[in-house]
């Protein structure tokens, strides 16, 4: 058989299966349908039972009904939203790591259907039921979750609402959320500055990395001395990037002052039984003199004349300017551009429209398996964070349109 004709057959296999895909999607009905909504949204096949409810519920054209019932098969929380939420907990943002409180707070308030911006600011955390038998949650120990994990429990049923005040023993005026689970602590709050905890907040909540935030107008007068006005010899460096990413974070970053991560170095490299620390009121940092952790005062000699934190109040400069274009509360709540502490800064965050976006976009990835890319699929995002925001925040109604958006026709 000469090439040619190989070629010329080769060509009308693969025109035949793509002529037999093209006719699938076009002729897919209900029951189709019902197996893809399901299949996104839950991760596994549902069974003929629920394939049939659902496609009676697509039969009679309500699509939404049809999600629901593929929301409460146990996977959604066990695979789907356990795959989903792990990346935002550690820097690789990689999902292969051990369940932890991030990441089961999370699932908790998706299954419990609650304001979703709570994740950033509530004093809330959800943990196994006692009658699972597991470790008991410890502020220095990740056991509780790997157990949980490790058994294959349902995170469905298993897990049950708290307060990180009542078991980890922060005030409450001092939780913030996820931001002060202890995975992020350990991931975020190690080491450095403080610096990470909010870039991968803004990264994984606002889906907004500092470069994309960077704006050399504001006022650079919070910029700490650890921040080189020269470096490498050139101010200009500083002037044109350094100060445009720092002049907005540093401001607040402010709001972590009084948080660490400790842990012992020598006997404990990997901070496996780290914990999270927060210096409450009355409590003095021997190096700072204040409640300011010592870490927001190194390399101080980096430039001296440089801002040096004196307690955990925060102030928003990217109100204005060009990342005003974030969408920041300034009305329906009379957000003030400032405030003390984590907990106030989580408010900020997630009441702007980049919040309520960045859940919808990260949704639409998750479960179409591809980014918004025409104009059709940019005009279901503005949709479906309207709805978001008009549900209360509840991310459940996020996923089910968005998988009745990527049913297929």
């Amino acid at each position: 058989m000469g090439c040619k004709k190989v070629l010329n057959l080769s060509f009308r296999a693969s025109l035949f299966c793509a002529l037999l895909v093209a006719v699938a999607v076009v002729e897919a009905g209900p029951r189709e349908q019902a197996k893809r909504i399901h299949d996104r949204i839950a991760g596994v096949p549902a069974d003929a039972a629920t394939l049939d409810a659902m496609a009676g519920f697509i039969a009679a054209g309500d699509y939404n009904k049809a999600a629901q019932r593929a929301l409460e098969h146990p996977s959604f929380y066990n695979v789907t939203l356990k795959n989903f939420v792990t990346p935002w907990t550690n820097e690789a943002q990689t999902l292969f790591v051990p369940l932890n409180d991030y990441t089961a707070t999370v699932i908790g308030v998706v299954r419990d259907e609650l304001d979703f911006r709570r994740i950033l600011y509530d004093d809330i955390l959800y943990v196994g039921k006692n009658t699972l038998t597991l470790p008991a949650y410890a502020n220095t120990s990740n056991a509780h979750y790997e157990a949980l994990d490790d058994r294959g429990l349902d995170l469905k049923s298993g897990l049950v609402r708290t307060t990180q005040s009542a078991v980890t023993g922060l005030p409450v005026a001092a939780t913030a959320g996820v931001m002060t689970s202890r995975a992020a602590a350990k991931a975020f709050f190690i080491d450095g500055t403080n610096r990470a905890m909010f870039r991968f907040t803004f990264m994984n909540h606002l889906c907004n990395d500092m470069e994309q935030v960077k704006d050399v107008t504001r006022s650079p007068d919070r910029v700490r001395q650890d921040v080189s006005r020269s470096p490498g010899g050139d101010s200009r460096i500083y002037l044109n990037a350094c100060v445009g990413c720092h002049a907005g974070i540093d401001p607040m970053t402010q709001a972590f002052a009084y948080y660490n991560y400790d842990y012992n170095v020598e006997t404990d490299p990997d901070a496996a039984s780290g914990k999270l620390v927060y210096n409450g009121v009355g409590m003095v940092d021997p190096k700072t003199g204040s409640r300011v952790q010592a870490k927001n005062l190194i390399n101080a000699s980096n430039f001296k004349p440089g801002y040096v934190t004196a307690d955990d109040g925060w102030h928003n400069y990217w109100r204005h300017g060009p990342n005003a274009r974030l969408g920041w509360d300034t009305q329906q709540l009379s957000l003030p551009a400032s405030g003390t502490g984590a907990k106030s800064l989580g408010m900020e965050l997630a009441n702007s429209e980049a919040f309520a976006r960045c859940q919808v976009k990260k949704v639409f990835a998750a479960v179409c398996f591809r980014e918004p890319g025409n104009s059709a699929d940019r005009g279901i995002v503005d949709t479906i964070t309207a709805n978001f925001k008009g549900s209360n925040y509840n991310l459940k109604q996020v996923f089910s349109d968005t998988a009745v958006y990527c049913k297929g026709e």
